[in-house]
């Protein structure tokens, strides 16, 4: 019956999913997941779904939940002596409200739309620096050039955090990032580099920590501070509530737009009339970004947790079970859009997943689009004779898929 679970070799699939020889091209392994139909996993208590109109009903349902602990997985595994939260308080991205709105209240003031307008000129001139030094070698390494360097300036100077200290925690950032990553649900089993990530995070909350105190002494105008004062005008704002919010954001906020920008860059040479066409029109540039939002998302896929019985598209979930929504797989559903595989930024305004739905629609979208905007035209204006050196080398990130290495002769 339409809706219905298929028990078809879910675990199979979702390995293939996590194999490292599937990073630079997923999409056919989503493709057969998606055909299949939402996927469950009874004894893993884990339903994974790839539709579009499911993954859009479980980031809308009022019964989807983002804490973790919720989680009868989590639940077992505290029962035989797992702590917690291993990783500390977590970004007000994986809480629920009451505490998910308060912390997002108080973080939404850095990603105002009058903050947000106001950096445009620093954006474009931050593009411009980096561009500078790549125009003089006729060849670059995108990622390392500019898609990397330019979210990490932006989102340091947002909460204040030294830009020369940025490869001090850019290592422990990756290895973070690394842990969205669903070995856990999907295999049962934790990640090899468990223990690695543990200390990379212990390590970036002492770092924040200490900001934090150097900000209580010397206030400035950056939102590590606007949260200290927050905490001191009675908003009950814990210091580890304050390092949670800037751990996540400095992660999110940077490792995202990374992807995003290369995506986007790597799509267009492909198809080079995109390329030339936004070389000679800046103003395409937002369509390039939501169409690369598409059909190749820096989060592939996101997670919640059934808080009550529900159901979704006929599938009923039990309460604690955990639903992983595959979202790079509903942004090419069949049944959603035309020539869902085909890179087609002229396709006119569409929906897409890439930034969430519902209370945690991503805070910093209006910022990603900025700054990849900015990026692609003036990349594509500068060097419109750019092409691909060398096939682009991945990260192991499954969740926050992306490259590593993207070379260009320009």
């Amino acid at each position: 019956m339409p809706g219905a679970p298929n028990l078809a070799e879910p675990q199979h699939l979702l390995a293939r999913l996590l194999d490292p020889a599937s990073r630079a091209d997923p999409y056919p392994v989503y493709d057969e997941i998606r055909d299949l139909g939402p996927l469950r996993l009874p004894e893993a208590n884990l339903v994974v779904f790839s539709r579009f109109a499911d993954c859009d009903e479980a980031l809308r349902h009022p019964s989807s939940a983002s804490d973790r602990l919720k989680s009868t997985a989590a639940q077992k595994a505290i029962a035989e002596g797992a702590a917690p939260r291993p990783f500390g308080t977590p970004g007000f991205l994986f809480l629920d409200p009451p505490d998910h709105t308060r912390l997002r209240k108080l973080a939404q003031k850095a990603f105002s739309p009058r903050v947000i307008k106001a950096l445009e000129p620093d954006i474009a001139a931050i593009v411009d620096a980096l561009l500078e030094p790549i125009a003089e070698r006729g060849r670059c390494d995108l990622i390392a050039d500019l898609a990397y360097p330019l979210p990490v300036a932006v989102i340091c100077r947002l909460l204040g955090v030294p830009l020369e200290d940025e490869p001090l925690f850019s290592r422990a950032s990756a290895l973070l990032a690394q842990g969205l990553d669903p070995f856990l649900a999907f295999t049962g089993e934790v990640s090899e580099n468990f223990e690695e990530r543990l200390e990379a995070g212990q390590w970036l909350r002492r770092y924040l920590g200490e900001l934090v105190d150097q900000r209580r002494r010397e206030p400035r105008e950056d939102l590590i501070s606007e949260l200290i004062a927050a905490e001191e005008d009675g908003d009950q704002l814990t210091e580890e509530e304050i390092v949670a919010t800037c751990n996540l954001l400095l992660i999110a906020g940077h490792e995202t737009t990374v992807n995003l920008i290369a995506n986007a860059v790597l799509a267009m040479l492909r198809h080079r009339q995109y390329w030339s066409a936004l070389a000679a029109d800046p103003g395409k540039a937002a369509a390039l970004v939501e169409e690369t939002l598409r059909t190749d998302p820096p989060v592939q896929m996101t997670g919640r947790v059934a808080a009550e019985d529900m159901e979704i598209g006929g599938t009923p979930i039990p309460k604690g079970d955990t639903m992983m929504l595959l979202l790079a797989a509903a942004q090419r559903d069949p049944e959603f859009y035309d020539r869902p595989t085909v890179f087609d930024p002229d396709r006119g305004a569409i929906r897409h997943l890439a930034f969430g739905l519902g209370p945690h629609f991503c805070l910093g979208a209006p910022l990603a689009r900025l700054e990849a905007g900015i990026a692609l035209s003036a990349l594509t204006a500068r060097f419109p004779a750019a092409r691909l050196e060398s096939d682009p080398v991945y990260k192991s990130n499954v969740t926050l898929r992306g490259m590593s290495v993207l070379p260009m002769a320009l």
